[in-house]
């Protein structure tokens, strides 16, 4: 991986794992952190065995239109509901909501299945969890060389090539 390439996914990285991430279940938005336990979609989903969430918006973090980052949601979103599993509204932001997406937390998504969505919409970056483990963030790339982990939470990254 080339130098810019590496210092890119770096700051993306940092960036996904500061963020605030939450789903919505009964007209009220939940939590979800990185490298913590989801006992929420759990228990609102208890037959659910492994949960996700993605997105369609701004491929690899690059901004793009509104118009076409809807389009591309609601491309997403017939994707989830042609695949029969259980998913409900989500979202993606910044902590000083400076950047915020629309996203999906999809229940029981095989991870073959979710990959190849991520691909499809151009997504670096994913949640992903098995019940009763932490959440991971599952990033599609190569790991960028020399990264280091102060705070230890690559512990809870999965890199996909």
């Amino acid at each position: 991986m080339h130098e810019r390439e590496n210092e890119r996914i770096t700051l993306l990285l940092r960036a996904y794992l500061a963020a605030d991430y939450r789903w919505q279940h009964d007209g009220d938005w939940h939590d979800l952190r990185i490298g913590l336990p989801a006992p929420g979609p759990e228990l609102a989903y208890l037959d659910a065995r492994t949960f996700a969430l993605l997105s369609a918006w701004d491929p690899q973090s690059v901004p793009r239109a509104e118009a076409v980052n809807r389009h591309a949601d609601q491309e997403l979103h017939d994707a989830l509901l042609a695949s029969g599993r259980a998913f409900v509204p989500a979202f993606s932001s910044a902590p000083d909501r400076s950047w915020r997406e629309p996203s999906w937390l999809v229940m029981d998504l095989a991870l073959a299945d979710l990959d190849a969505l991520g691909r499809r919409f151009g997504q670096l970056g994913m949640l992903v969890w098995q019940r009763s483990q932490p959440v991971r963030l599952r990033m599609m790339s190569a790991r960028p060389d020399h990264l280091d982990d102060p705070f230890g939470q690559l512990t809870f990254v999965d890199w996909v090539e």
